[in-house]
């Protein structure tokens, strides 16, 4: 039997308890977002930034200036060419982003081999959550606060968006500006989770609390508890199993979160045979 001691060990180090509240914070903020990105059909986008913060990355640190400000920068840029690609020409957007992002990322990947430096920027591909500084944890738990009460503050108007964004018009919302300020809020996100996961595991974050929610709930208040939820498990429980296994704790988190998703999709399942299908259950899924 597993003793309270051997369980605890991990908090008795200064990293330990860093990389925990670091990947906390980090699930917190990107399980919020994901819903959003799951309902408005975003998840490419998420993508495409989480990639497109390279260059970014790569460019301010040759400058001398903090890596946030460069994969902020970067990734906005990103979703602003994107927009301005998408109103100005015949190519849809799916197509747009992945011209996008897989040209800044090849772009990010030929500055980052032809930096010369004694700090391995790999972590910025990969994530290194039991490394981060107290300067890196502060800066995360910073960007996750700002994101989580601006979304939180504007929950009804950025809820209508997503939903209906011509309804949203209609009452006279400011469509466009909110569809700008979720791509500054998904940029700032993409930064925040790059000290727990990297630029290759970020969009897992983003994505796969929101859609293990969906699978479960039909209103978007108890899909936000169950996302938030099951992304903390995975943070938690992804950080302390990296410990003892000796393993990377960002692709743990990850492959827990996939576990958790799995698992949803097995009660969905069991749920949808459970009963007769009609054509209402479609626009059951997910309400107001």
């Amino acid at each position: 039997m597993l003793s309270l001691d051997w369980l605890l060990e991990p908090m008795g180090f200064a990293f330990m308890q860093r990389a925990l509240l670091t990947a906390v914070a980090t699930a917190i903020v990107c399980s919020i977002f994901s819903c959003f990105l799951v309902l408005k059909g975003w998840s490419l986008m998420g993508d495409a930034i989480s990639h497109a913060v390279l260059p970014g990355v790569v460019l301010a640190y040759l400058a001398g200036i903090p890596l946030v400000v460069g994969a902020f920068s970067s990734g906005l840029f990103c979703a602003v060419a994107t927009g301005f690609i998408k109103e100005h020409c015949r190519v849809k957007e799916d197509s747009v982003m992945g011209i996008v992002f897989s040209g800044m990322f090849a772009a990010g990947l030929v500055l980052f081999s032809r930096v010369n430096t004694e700090q391995h920027l790999s972590h910025i591909l990969f994530g290194n959550v039991l490394g981060v500084t107290d300067a890196e944890m502060l800066q995360t738990l910073f960007i996750a606060a700002v994101v989580t009460l601006i979304i939180l503050l504007k929950f009804k108007d950025l809820m209508l968006f997503c939903f209906d964004p011509i309804q949203a018009k209609v009452v006279g919302l400011p469509v466009r500006f909110y569809h700008y300020t979720l791509l500054c809020l998904l940029s700032l996100t993409i930064v925040a989770a790059l000290q727990a996961v990297g630029v290759v595991l970020v969009v897992a974050m983003l994505i796969t609390p929101g859609i293990t929610a969906f699978l479960l709930c039909k209103t978007l208040k108890t899909m936000l508890v169950v996302s938030v939820t099951s992304s903390v498990i995975a943070a938690v429980s992804g950080t302390f199993v990296s410990f003892y296994i000796d393993a990377a704790t960002g692709p743990t988190i990850v492959v827990i979160q996939a576990g958790l998703f799995l698992l949803a999709l097995a009660v969905h399942l069991l749920r949808k045979s459970a009963k007769p299908h009609t054509g209402l259950d479609a626009a059951n899924e997910v309400k107001l």
